[in-house]
């Protein structure tokens, strides 16, 4: 295996600077909270435009927290892996419970992390989400599906999982990845330094950003 990022930092840079070949119409980048924020910062930094977070939360198997079957935004409708859900022989509807749990926490942390920013406008902008890698994609797929009046929705990672490049074919405009390497295992093993990302830091590089302009962006 061949470690492809020192850091998040690092692989934010590398990906601006494939980012910044393609012409874009007033981008915005959203970054995906917390690990994808570090990325985002560096995509945002490189193409000169304002940075924001989405935040979308995993929504876990009973029993199995850590087995995303699905994640829900602050806003928008849940998205469910129905292959998820059969492995667990579960629904949507008996889900509903623990989706409410994860939107309130997702609503808790859009305002810790905003503050009292206004949220930028995506209409009639390229909007680039912003993640540290793609395994299950399930946040990222509730992520971009609360996006419809974006110009173009492009999902951008520094590595992701083979099959995420055909889960979301016909969901967003471009996926763009560095690498999806065959043998993937997880994101944490193309990097160097994977240490947690704290709030605080997100706090920090979301202050720290470009500020927008008067329309939102």
């Amino acid at each position: 295996m061949r470690v492809m990022f020192a850091d998040r930092t690092d692989a934010g840079r590398k990906l601006g600077r494939a980012l910044a070949r393609e012409r874009w119409v007033a981008p915005v980048v959203l970054g995906l909270p917390r690990g994808g924020v570090p990325v985002a910062a560096e995509v945002a930094r490189a193409l000169d435009a304002p940075l924001d977070v989405v935040v979308a939360r995993k929504i876990g198997a009973p029993g199995r927290p850590e087995f995303g079957v699905g994640a829900v935004t602050a806003e928008g409708p849940p998205y469910y892996s129905m292959a998820a859900l059969q492995v667990f022989g579960l629904t949507p509807e008996r889900m509903a419970l623990a989706c409410e749990r994860e939107r309130a926490e997702a609503r808790r942390r859009l305002k810790a992390y905003r503050g009292d920013r206004p949220e930028l406008s995506v209409t009639g902008h390229d909007v680039l989400v912003v993640d540290d890698g793609l395994a299950t994609g399930v946040t990222a797929m509730a992520a971009v599906r609360q996006l419809p009046d974006a110009l173009r929705v492009v999902l951008a990672v520094p590595v992701c999982a083979p099959e995420a490049l055909v889960e979301f074919e016909g969901e967003v405009d471009e996926l763009v990845a560095l690498a999806a390497p065959r043998r993937f295992g997880a994101v944490g093993r193309w990097y160097a330094d994977f240490d947690q990302v704290s709030d605080a830091t997100v706090v920090r590089l979301l202050e720290t950003a470009r500020p927008s302009t008067a329309d939102g962006a």
